[in-house]
């Protein structure tokens, strides 16, 4: 068993440091690479992943911890050749359980967790077994008897754990399945542009150019993007394109480490470079197009685990180099160098995931090409109210990709802001007829519609959203709105009611519901709507102002009064807030606090046509006052 641990030590050597100090170096490089965004904003699909996620926002960390649970898996899986002749073969089977445990574990946490199975049967067989395939594919080829002394593997317990190995993976690809079903994600065809293609030959040049552009970024991670899908890389379709170059350096280097990894007489090295072009290729296989479809081009969250075999391998190389020469000095610095430098790209990196913006405009370097860059800045611009600069992005958006929906919705929207309402019809025309099922372009197509006085075709249009979102409240309020304008009012409140059945928050559905049924003389049926709003959203204060109206109308002073201040405390500056409140004290005989009012809603909003006329009158009927007094 000593030769065991010495051996495992000698394949995993441990650091030069003792383990505290290790593990405090690794910490502090750490701390420093990332402490720039440790206070950055939540960008990109943390928006999806964790602010709007109700549940947890752990899923915003399924790579790090399936990084976690894989290495807790592989190291678990070394433990049971440590323990094997310690406690007996019961304590290796716990530890190969247990590593089979925390691999469905890493499973769940990310797709690719399953694959650490993979990679301990083949540190079992090649690297622990020192299974050599030179050695056999040379004894197969001169038929040499002694190839039945390969049984001695079995003395090792290797077959049984190859088939817990194989039975756990089985197990959870079944629990997988029963969960999720066979059916994998759709996907389109700008997500994956190379596994569209009809083309055998196009798809496999461009997944093998794919891997030399991961390789790449393992190699020299400076062109980095959060998005690399939409025409970032566009397909190679002919050998003559130049890039197959880099497809041939990936395999000549891959070929030459395999054949080290597998044919070297040397038993060390070859047990070193089989670990590190495991930990390399094994975890990266369900991100290679492969076995089924995947939905990115390049994808850099995909590298994390792969990137132990790299820094496995460069480890070895630099010491076998250093071993070939005197300038071991040298060796060292330019480790150094690239430690450093690698360390200055983290700091730069992590200061673009501070925001958003940062983020989106980092991206435009790295590809220009890229239509959902150009699409995300505009959307960034436009939440911030930048609009002129919004629509530049979005045409850019959809210049280069002519089928974007997303994008037209988006100008659509602002052009339909800006009144220009031509334009925004074509494109929301355009994108519904592209994806006849885009609820949210069949709305705004119908608002656009409402705002030209095309009422037919509005409701159509909205009839149309909610046929493909059912539970579609917004829709449900501007269908209320449109019948409003044709007087359908029955059909308005219907309309409205249904999108606080979906949305109970709705404030606009109630508020319009309440004005609608003021407006029509329906006052007691517009209190009852009013108190049931307030009842579900107690700190609206516009729903406070509309049922204030309401009861100041039915003569319910002291109440309306009291909802109107509170309305006032919560939005001290809505000029019409303060009108309102005028016109009731006005009509209750509270003259002075009536002035008071009109004057603080006058001073908000000089132009306000209807409070200058109630002062008006107001100051007229006091100089009257005066002069009977006098």
């Amino acid at each position: 068993m000593a030769e065991l641990d010495a051996d495992l030590d000698h394949i995993l050597p441990s650091p030069v440091l003792p383990p505290f100090w290790a593990k405090l170096v690794v910490g502090l490089v750490a701390i420093v690479c990332f402490a720039r965004s440790y206070d950055g904003d939540f960008v990109f699909d943390d928006s999806e992943a964790i602010v709007n996620n109700k549940v947890a926002g752990v899923v915003g960390r399924a790579d790090l911890l399936c990084a976690l649970f894989f290495l807790l898996s592989f190291l678990g899986y070394c433990k049971a050749f440590r323990e094997s002749t310690k406690e007996g073969t019961y304590s290796s089977t716990f530890w190969v359980l247990l590593s089979i445990f925390l691999g469905a574990v890493a499973m769940l946490c990310k797709e690719q967790g399953i694959t650490v199975l993979g990679l301990n049967a083949v540190f079992d067989i090649l690297v622990i077994g020192k299974f050599n395939v030179l050695e056999i594919v040379q004894k197969v080829l001169h038929k040499d008897k002694s190839l039945e002394n390969l049984g001695m593997l079995r003395n090792g317990g290797l077959l049984f754990r190859m088939t817990l190995l194989t039975s756990g993976g089985a197990g959870m690809l079944y629990v997988r399945w029963r969960i999720m079903g066979t059916g994998p994600p759709a996907f389109t065809e700008v997500d994956n542009p190379a596994s569209f293609a009809d083309s055998v030959l196009v798809r496999a040049i461009n997944y093998n150019y794919y891997y030399s552009l991961n390789a790449w970024l393992l190699l020299c991670p400076w062109w980095l993007c959060f998005d690399w899908s939409m025409g970032c890389i566009p397909l190679i379709k002919s050998v003559s394109d130049w890039r197959v170059i880099a497809l041939a350096a990936l395999w000549f280097c891959l070929i030459g480490l395999i054949c080290q990894a597998l044919c070297s007489e040397d038993g060390h090295k070859r047990r070193i470079l089989t670990l590190g072009l495991g930990f390399l290729v094994i975890p990266f296989l369900p991100a290679s197009n492969l076995f089924f479809r995947v939905g990115f081009v390049v994808a850099e969250r995909v590298l994390y685990l792969p990137s132990v075999g790299y820094c496995v391998l460069l480890t070895f190389g630099f010491g076998a180099l250093s071993k070939h020469t005197k300038k071991k000095k040298l060796i060292a610095a330019v480790v150094l160098g690239i430690v450093l430098i690698n360390m200055l790209r983290c700091v730069v990196r992590s200061g673009q995931w501070r925001s958003e913006e940062q983020l989106f405009r980092s991206a435009l370097s790295v590809c220009p090409l890229n239509a959902k860059v150009h699409y995300n800045i505009g959307k960034n611009l436009a939440d911030k109210g930048n609009q002129t600069a919004a629509i530049r992005y979005y045409r850019e958006a959809v210049r280069l990709n002519p089928k974007y929906v997303h994008a037209m919705n988006n100008l659509g929207n602002i052009l339909k802001e800006r009144n220009e309402l031509q334009e925004a019809e074509e494109l929301l025309s355009l994108a519904v007829q592209i994806q006849p099922d885009f609820a949210a372009a069949w709305m705004n197509l119908g608002i656009v519609q409402n705002s030209l006085k095309r009422f037919e075709a509005a409701e159509q249009s909205y009839r149309t959203a909610i046929k493909h979102r059912r539970k579609y409240p917004d829709c449900y309020y501007n269908l209320g709105r449109l019948y409003a304008d044709l007087n359908r009012h029955v059909d308005a409140l219907n309309a409205w009611r249904n999108a606080t059945v979906l949305k109970p928050e709705h404030s606009l559905a109630w508020n319009n519901m309440i004005i609608l049924l003021d407006n029509t003389g329906n006052l007691a049926q517009a209190e009852a709507v009013g108190r049931e709003a307030l009842g579900l959203i107690p700190n609206d204060h516009s729903l406070m102002f509309s049922l204030a109206n309401v009861l100041g109308k039915s003569q319910k002073y002291k109440e309306s009064e009291a909802l109107f201040l509170k309305a006032i405390k919560a939005n001290p500056n809505a000029a019409s807030y303060h009108g309102n409140l005028a016109v009731l004290y006005h009509r209750w005989g509270h003259l002075d606090l009536a002035k008071k009012h009109y004057e603080i809603s006058l001073q908000l909003d000089p132009t306000a046509s209807g409070t200058k006329e109630n002062y008006g009158l107001l100051r007229r009927k006091l100089e009257q006052m005066q002069k009977k007094d006098v």
